[in-house]
């Protein structure tokens, strides 16, 4: 009986519903196609003309005001994110701390900065000179060392730096605290046991192991400040979305060079994505056995598949028959 059952041919089960919806998701594709690339729309002068226009999308997509634009936005980013992560790491520190005044003024910078919108805060760093003209630096109601004259010095790209900055250092600080709190406290108690200070602790045994977790919301922090730096257009930060909106206040090509932008975000996206991927993989060694596998191996291990898969065709074919 058991040598008959072995015998009987092996039949794939058929599934209609994958290849309805894959039919269906190319039917979309190609209308999505045709509307994109060869569609056109008739003017108000009854003239003929692309519907996205991409001869105007390929003329400025590498202008120089896009190009300078995109090296603003890069920098915007990074300095960005810097400074948001590394205040981050001190207000989660401090909201851990046992000293209730130095947790409640850390609670308080994250509940004012995530409370308030970004695009109020650029506002308001673009116009502190108006209410702090000088700043002064020396002792408390004493003699004054140092004066910097705030209207020169907070200029419109400095004001987008604090501000994306500041407002970025309040939700790493959760991301951080979250990450430090996975560790668990055992770890801790017997760095202290061997001598090492809170800080010590805190460098080289519960940073390392949070990373794992603090990673993955981080490359999503970063991506979303990229396109969080457009907002900087708002005081006059020459960036990537500012430089379209110059481009089309002078052409009237408003869809056109919006798409530029667009795509330029996406490229940077799909960039930093690749670079979170690679970094959370770095910091997955030791808590895994098996890695998970790159996106080179993952179409390897695919087309293997579907190699096997034709190899055996063959065979099953000549079993039913």
């Amino acid at each position: 009986m058991n040598d008959e059952r072995a015998a009987l041919p092996t039949v794939p089960v058929r599934h209609p519903g994958r290849w309805v919806g894959a039919l269906a998701v190319v039917l979309l594709a190609v209308m999505a196609g045709h509307s994109l690339f060869f569609s056109e729309v008739t003017t108000a002068t009854g003239l003929k003309r692309e519907r996205f226009e991409w001869s105007v999308i390929n003329k400025y997509f590498t202008s120089k005001i896009i190009l300078d634009g995109l090296v603003v936005t890069l920098q915007l980013t990074v300095l960005a994110m810097v400074l948001g992560v590394l205040l981050g790491i001190v207000m989660a520190v401090l909201r851990l701390s046992p000293n209730p005044l130095v947790s409640g003024a850390s609670w308080l910078y994250i509940w004012f900065f995530r409370g308030t919108p970004v695009y109020v805060q650029l506002l308001f760093w673009y116009s502190i000179s108006y209410v702090f003209p000088h700043l002064s630096l020396g002792i408390p109601f004493g003699p004054e060392f140092v004066s910097i004259n705030m209207i020169t010095a907070i200029t419109p790209y400095v004001a987008a730096v604090v501000g994306l900055g500041l407002n970025e250092g309040a939700y790493m600080a959760e991301i951080v605290r979250a990450g430090i709190l996975s560790v668990d406290e055992g770890q801790t108690e017997a760095a202290h046991a061997l001598g090492m200070t809170r800080l010590q602790t805190m460098r080289r045994i519960v940073l390392p192991q949070a990373m794992r977790v603090i990673a993955p919301p981080t490359g999503n922090e970063t991506i979303s400040m990229l396109k969080t730096t457009s907002l900087a257009a708002a005081i006059t930060v020459g960036e990537l979305t500012n430089g379209a909106k110059i481009i089309y206040s002078r052409t009237y090509e408003v869809i056109p060079m919006l798409m530029v932008a667009s795509f330029w975000y996406l490229i940077v996206s799909t960039v930093l994505t690749i670079g979170q991927y690679y970094v959370e993989r770095h910091f997955a060694k030791g808590a895994v056995r098996e890695l998970p596998p790159t996106p080179i191996q993952k179409l390897r291990r695919h087309l293997a598949r579907v190699t096997a898969s034709r190899r055996d065709m063959p065979s099953l074919e000549r079993g039913q028959g």
